[in-house]
């Protein structure tokens, strides 16, 4: 498959974002906010 580096991209870069939510709060002990819209 010719596109298969820019979707593993995409998919590290996801993961990246919800390890860094995460970590942020596991660090403040607070829940999960769903942002609305701003």
């Amino acid at each position: 498959r010719q596109v298969g580096k820019p979707a593993k991209l995409a998919l590290i870069a996801v993961a990246r974002k919800l390890l860094t939510v995460l970590n942020a709060m596991m660090r403040d002990r607070k829940p999960y906010l769903k942002a609305g819209p701003q």
